[in-house]
């Protein structure tokens, strides 16, 4: 695929705007059908510097409207994609937006800047959407998958491992960056390639050829080489390759090969560093056993499958967590261990039979006792947005024991990767063919055999044959010698439930790795003598 990057003339003097936008539109006209992909700079809407939001709307008023048209009739024309990025306005605020354009000239696709700098800030420029959460975007297009960095993103080097996670081919960078030299520049989208396993197509503007500032539309590969680097050049240059061919290299001294990213996953520490602090705890595979898992959360102290009982086992240090989940008539995904709302709300019927809307009207609470009256029913994705990689998570889906007709598997992978929890949870479930199927769309994401009434003692064998990594054994259709052979299988052993000290010692000396409880101070002081 042949990618174009654009590189316009940008001045101080905004008496100069209309040449230099007439410049950028120009050079569009310059291209044709042999150009896959092309790409221009930021806020090619505003050619010359603005410094008041007064100054940016004008601009944006004056040229937005003729852009998006002749970006559209480009794309048509030459039959490729254009990447373009101006203001938009989103839910009552301009957004600094990189929009996506599809060879039939229609959008198909957005971002929306992550990092907004104090000048834009000050302009008022939309930030709100950036306080919450939000995995890096990707829009795949035929089969090439797009990441996107608009200039003040490029800086923030601790998104790119995030930006690795997601399997990105090209990343597409719609820039300014007026204060860094062009050494700088190449240094960053050298590493951001390398970091990334993906390609950089950088659009900048430029000062002129004699300026050793801004500039420095380049085109980086995967292994760090740099294909086109425009430096203070006018003008538009282009540089060929296939988005799919990546850089592997020894994953260490000795080992077999592997993307940059995934190598340094292997070592990676992020307890040490990320913004959680401690509260970010080691994963599943390096996390020390014996371990005390809240079932339901901390149950006997809050309402069961609650935030308050999930949090408050969290905050006293525990090691994994335990929830169930159903799926509502509408699809959302939620925290319940019953099929049926009798028990634990003040509303009657299966889950199933409402939407999560109709669900919200119930009290979640006040069953347990009246200081929870309120309490709503819990999705899935609240408790991975708190608590994704505070603990382990021992997922048990409801919906998988039942074997429905959408077991809903892409979706809950889905939202496991989002969240970048995919090293702190496992899945459990009765059902054999759903451990099967689980493997084969998410091998990397650990699995455990549950308990299925209709052969008890069979559970260990059954997790040989399924290639799983734990059970969770059910008391009291297990012995001693089932632990040993799961042991010796290299499978790890649960054990539901023990609620007392003469129990959970008899487990423990049993060779049990996980104790889950509802009665999670208790049992964890127990459990840390063991260790």
């Amino acid at each position: 695929m042949k990618y174009a990057i654009i590189q316009p003339p940008y001045s101080r003097d905004r008496s100069r705007s209309d040449a230099c936008y007439d410049f950028k539109m120009n050079l569009l006209d310059t291209l044709d059908n042999s150009v896959d992909v092309i790409v221009l700079p930021e806020y090619s809407d505003v050619p010359c510097a603005a410094n008041t939001r007064e100054e940016i709307l004008t601009d944006h008023g004056k040229y937005a409207d003729s852009l998006m048209r002749k970006c559209s009739e480009t794309a048509v024309r030459c039959q490729a994609i254009v990447f373009v990025n101006t203001l938009v306005e989103a839910d009552g605020e301009y957004r600094n937006t990189t929009v996506a354009i599809g060879r039939d000239g229609q959008r198909i696709g957005e971002y929306y800047k992550r990092h907004i700098p104090p000048l834009e800030l000050d302009a008022g420029i939309g930030h709100e959407y950036t306080e919450e959460f939000t995995p890096p975007p990707v829009i795949e297009i035929d089969g090439v998958r797009y990441g996107f960095l608009t200039c003040y993103d490029f800086y923030f080097y601790e998104a790119f491992a995030a930006m690795a996670r997601q399997n990105m081919d090209v990343i597409i960078g719609c820039s300014l960056q007026r204060s860094d030299s062009h050494d700088a520049l190449e240094i960053m989208c050298r590493f951001l390639a390398y970091n990334t396993n993906a390609y950089v197509v950088r659009s900048s503007v430029s000062f002129g050829e004699d300026s050793t500032i801004c500039g420095a539309s380049m085109i980086v590969s995967p292994k760090g080489e740099v294909l086109a680097n425009m430096n203070g050049r006018f003008g538009c240059e282009t540089a060929e390759f296939d988005p799919h061919d990546k850089y592997y290299k020894p994953a260490g001294f000795g080992r077999g090969d592997a993307a940059h990213y995934e190598y340094i996953e292997i070592g990676r520490t992020p307890w040490n560093y990320r913004p959680g602090g401690p509260m970010i705890v080691r994963p599943d595979d390096r996390m020390p056993y014996p371990r005390t898992c809240a079932h339901r959360g901390w149950s006997t102290l809050a309402p069961e499958n609650s935030m308050p009982a999930f949090g408050a086992a969290i905050a006293l240090g525990a090691e994994e967590i335990e929830f169930d989940l159903w799926a509502t008539k509408d699809g959302e995904l939620v925290s319940i261990h019953d099929s049926t709302l009798d028990r634990v709300s003040d509303g009657h019927g299966n889950v199933w039979d409402y939407t999560y809307d109709e669900l919200l009207d119930f009290d979640f609470g006040v069953k347990h006792r009246e200081k929870f009256k309120g309490l709503k029913i819990v999705k899935f994705e609240e408790i991975l947005a708190k608590f994704s990689c505070h603990t382990i998570m021992n997922i048990h889906v409801k919906i998988w024991d039942t074997e429905k007709p959408d077991p809903m598997i892409e979706k809950i992978v889905g939202l496991i990767r989002k969240y970048d929890c995919e090293k702190y949870i496992y899945f459990m479930t009765t059902s054999d063919d759903i451990l099967r199927k689980v493997h084969e769309y998410a091998p990397d994401l650990c699995r455990c055999v549950g308990h299925d009434g209709r052969r008890p003692w069979a559970i260990v064998d059954r997790a040989i044959e399924l290639g799983c990594e734990k059970v969770q054994l059910f008391r009291p259709y297990f012995n001693r010698e089932m632990v040993e052979k799961a042991h010796a299988h290299g499978i790890l052993c649960n054990v539901f439930w023990s609620d007392d000290e003469e129990t959970c010692r008899q487990y423990l000396d049993m060779g049990i790795d996980t104790i889950l409880t509802n009665d999670y101070l208790a049992i964890s002081k127990i459990v840390e003598e063991y260790k």
